[in-house]
């Protein structure tokens, strides 16, 4: 079997273990409460964590990425990986792989770090509205420099689309997260072979919106924090770390594919 046969077939494996993860036994005996709760979660609440989530992903898609750029160097992640992407094209050994793996690594640390820290200063108005923003642009910190990593922009609008994608992918569970994984390897099927994409990225942006919101909401009530009151610094590291894991096994697997 050839090494990139081998590291695709461990990805796999790993992406298999998130799509087929079940509730811990905390999890279990919280569920029956925890939806008890978010029954009584008042509509205008999720409306307005909603809708902050939503002008946050429009803003930072419209007018922000240049400033997200400015918390990374671009041009370096690009070097490194055209570098180490030479010496996979000349001989794909593991040691080769790995190279092309340790800046995704190094992100994924960081920016879960930095969400904790972020999360535990959150929420001066209740919620935290003021800084979904900031929270939304450390989501897309974290996935621009993992497809940094592995070669891949993220500027088109299918990328972006893409890029939605894997966060839905990432933060929702059972036969949603399967049918969102389908749709985010068709998607880099279809980009990477320069094949037509039918969307509507405002559509995506308001389901991406309400994912984000109900995995803030539900992670909440797990940990028996009460709704009004600051983001967590525990549901930060949580949704950054779920986005990182998920979004390191895709766009591993997509530089994969490209290099068969």
């Amino acid at each position: 079997m050839d090494i990139i046969k081998k590291h695709l077939n461990r990805l796999n494996k790993k992406e298999q273990k998130i799509l087929n993860r079940k509730q811990n036994i905390i999890e279990e005996k919280l569920e029956p409460l925890v939806d008890k709760v978010e029954s009584k979660v008042p509509k205008s609440l999720k409306d307005t964590l909603d809708t902050a989530f939503y002008k946050s992903f429009k803003i930072v898609f419209e007018k922000g990425t240049r400033y997200i750029e400015k918390l990374y160097n671009k041009n370096k992640i690009q070097f490194n990986h055209n570098v180490n992407d030479y010496h996979v094209s000349k001989r794909p050994d593991k040691s080769a792989l790995k190279k092309i793996d340790k800046h995704a690594q190094k992100s994924k640390f960081l920016n879960t770090s930095i969400s904790t820290i972020e999360g535990a200063g959150l929420g001066f108005l209740g919620i935290g509205l003021p800084d979904i923003p900031l929270f939304t642009a450390m989501i897309l910190k974290t996935i621009y420099e993992i497809s940094l990593s592995y070669g891949f922009m993220y500027e088109m609008e299918e990328e972006k689309v893409y890029v939605l994608n894997i966060i839905k992918g990432a933060l929702t569970s059972g036969e949603t997260q399967q049918k969102y994984n389908l749709k985010v390897d068709k998607l880099a099927d279809k980009i990477d072979n320069h094949i037509n994409i039918i969307y509507d990225l405002d559509r995506e942006i308001i389901h991406t919106a309400r994912i984000i919101s109900e995995s803030m909401l539900t992670s909440k009530f797990i940990q028996g924090i009460p709704v009004v009151g600051v983001l967590g610094s525990i549901t930060n590291y949580k949704i950054i770390n779920k986005i990182s894991e998920y979004a390191s096994i895709k766009y591993k697997k997509r530089y994969l594919h490209n290099r068969r």
